[in-house]
């Protein structure tokens, strides 16, 4: 029964997804029609509507599906690691360290930035790595392990701090690059061509199939350390492991993206609502749906308020921000 409603899960976000993605091909200053994108996917349309579908936005459809199943994962996998049901990358204050890694070198190295787009993700997995030590061991205590309490608070506090820092690298930017700035601090998906999926396609490639490997794991570190120490998981060394997975999908996301938040605090909760807890089944289905909603989050943001736009993340946050406090009101009741 679980494995049939997983099934029928997935194949109606899958379903979503691609509704989302025939309105978002033609959301933009030149719309194209669906018969117009299908003859163009099959190499029948214009020069024209070529530059516009495979140069600009699919490319962006593409980077906005896979960072939302990177975010999603990454929320999962913290989530089931601290046993923290508010426990998300931005939350925690991940996605601000990998932000401010990635913020520094465009900001002070721009005329680099063409040329290092490889290496963009793995500056955003350093600076996101170094937060989460640092919060590891904040809210580590030796004989309790990791209390989700004070592993939300010292998250909370290290992202006050950073964002702190990050204001103050902008006030001496340019113009021009406190613009950019100030559009990717709110979420805004800049990444938006091949080389930037490239660069963020390895990532996912190697860590997702090594979290849904470790999601027997993650099932028994959901019961406490006790309990999974007594069935033979070596405790610390898998949460090193898993912590190192979903620090790196998160910051290879936040890369390309910028800070969008609370999509590993939704997408998690709203999927196991549907399905249940099992992790061998909520991952996959858990990726699809983080996909969905970035892919839907930039869809709007791209057509209320054309020819400008809103970036992604303030629409995941109007949504994201009163559902993190419901939970935290039921968490405390």
């Amino acid at each position: 029964m679980d494995k049939r409603r997983n099934i029928i899960v997935l194949v109606v976000f899958a379903v979503l997804i691609f509704i989302t993605f025939l309105i978002s091909v033609n959301t933009g200053h030149i719309r194209l029609t669906p018969s117009e994108v299908i003859a163009t996917l099959f190499g029948q349309g214009t020069h024209k509507q070529q530059l516009i579908l495979f140069d600009f936005r699919l490319p962006r459809i593409v980077i906005a599906i896979l960072v939302g199943a990177a975010l999603a994962v990454s929320g999962t996998v913290l989530q089931g690691l601290s046993r923290n049901a508010l426990a998300d990358p931005g939350i925690l204050g991940i996605n601000a360290g990998a932000g401010l890694m990635v913020l520094i070198y465009v900001a002070f190295f721009p005329e680099t930035t063409g040329g290092f787009i490889l290496f963009l993700p793995l500056l955003a997995w350093f600076g996101a790595a170094v937060t989460a030590a640092f919060i590891y061991a904040l809210s580590y205590k030796r004989g309790e392990g990791i209390s989700p309490t004070r592993l939300l608070l010292t998250g909370i506090a290290v992202a006050a701090g950073i964002s702190a820092f990050t204001i103050v690298v902008t006030l001496m930017l340019s113009p021009d690059d406190y613009q950019f700035v100030a559009r990717w601090t709110a979420g805004s998906i800049w990444g938006s061509n091949w080389s930037f999926v490239l660069a963020l396609l390895p990532f996912l490639v190697v860590l997702l199939p090594f979290v849904m490997y470790k999601s027997a794991v993650l099932n028994l570190l959901n019961m406490g350390d006790q309990i999974a120490t007594s069935l033979g998981v070596a405790v610390e060394r898998e949460r090193r492991w898993l912590l190192f997975a979903a620090v790196g999908l998160a910051g290879s996301a936040v890369s390309v993206s910028g800070g969008i938040g609370f999509v590993g605090l939704i997408a998690p909760h709203l999927v196991r609502s549907l399905i249940g807890p099992k992790h061998q089944f909520l991952l996959p289905t858990v990726a699809v749906v983080g996909g969905f909603l970035v892919l839907l989050a930039d869809t709007i943001g791209r057509s209320i308020i054309q020819p400008s736009e809103i970036p992604a993340g303030i629409v995941v946050a109007v949504i994201g921000a009163p559902y993190f406090l419901y939970l935290l009101a039921r968490s405390k009741a």
